[in-house]
């Protein structure tokens, strides 16, 4: 399981996996309620929309899908991309998808989701989603890993195996600050809620709390013992999540750089990490083929969900 995410109201989880599927996970009974199948190679990334309607996927096909969540079927499938595609999200307004690939590029998206009238006597109404590129973002000089908007959607951030993270301004396609300070790999990255701090997990085994305004990593967070491939913030900001290949997930304090809690229990890899909305779980996705719920107030494991190939 390679990529896992929340519904805006806690009630689903969507997981991506190397079994070529995304998953809608019912929280509350643990079961499969769809199963998304079209991409022909491993699954790398999957989120929501704010509304929950959507569901954006990126492969290693090379393509990234939207999907209706009332369907179960797809809206747009975006071509573009030349090489693998590791990370998607859409904005928040859900307008827009922004997507990352080994093909070096961060390209925008516009996925509006309109309606149309059919004229006469019966009227229907349906979606329709452009699937244009807005922009192509250009300036790594190796694989984009992880690409998210920020809350407003004024800017986008990545990482790179080059090892740096960018800034860039969705209006003008500019690199607003590239931020170095990684030893190895960027893996992934995620806006602070109000915009002004970018978390960021590295091959270099370690996580870093930036600050956008001055480009200046407020704090490096030590403990991870091997690569971190997943890093986010909880909604308040207050907490950051990762998760690492020592099979291990960690909930920080990033003003104080100190670990909260520590939850083991996988046995392979933990690839994919994130908040529900009000900060009281985290979803975890692992190589061990599972995604797990856990309980941030009472420390335990709520649900282990099973099913990926």
């Amino acid at each position: 399981v390679t990529s896992v995410a929340f519904s805006q109201d806690g009630r689903r989880i969507v997981s991506g996996s190397f079994d070529k599927t995304v998953r809608i996970w019912n929280v509350a009974m643990g079961k499969v309620e769809a199963e998304l199948k079209g991409h022909t190679d491993w699954v790398r990334s999957v989120a929501f929309s704010q509304d929950g309607s959507r569901v954006v996927s990126g492969s290693d096909d090379k393509m990234v899908r939207v999907w209706n969540m009332t369907t179960g079927k797809i809206e747009a499938k975006l071509k573009g991309h030349t090489d693998e595609v590791r990370s998607v999200a859409f904005s928040q307004d859900g307008n827009r998808v922004v997507s990352g690939s080994d093909d070096k590029t961060v390209r925008i998206w516009n996925v509006t989701t309109g309606k149309r009238t059919a004229l006469g006597k019966f009227r229907r109404n349906w979606n329709v989603t452009t699937g244009k590129v807005e922009a192509e973002l250009k300036g790594h000089t190796d694989w984009v890993m992880s690409v998210t908007f920020s809350q407003d959607g004024s800017r986008v951030v990545s990482g790179s195996n080059d090892n740096t993270v960018r800034i860039w301004n969705v209006a003008t396609g500019e690199v607003e600050a590239e931020l170095k300070g990684h030893t190895n790999c960027v893996n992934t990255v995620a806006f602070s809620p109000e915009g002004s701090r970018i978390v960021s997990g590295s091959f270099d085994k370690t996580v870093r709390i930036w600050n956008v305004t001055s480009g200046k990593v407020e704090a490096e967070l030590k403990g991870h013992t091997d690569s971190v491939w997943s890093v986010a913030f909880s909604q308040d900001g207050s907490r950051v999540v990762s998760g690492s290949n020592d099979k291990t997930v960690r909930i920080w304090n990033p003003t104080t750089g100190e670990v909260e809690a520590k939850l083991k229990g996988h046995t392979y890899f933990v690839k994919s990490v994130a908040f529900s909305q009000d900060g009281s779980r985290v979803v975890y996705g692992s190589y061990d083929e599972t995604v797990r719920i856990w309980n941030v107030t009472t420390g335990e494991v709520e649900a282990e969900l099973k099913g990926h190939t």
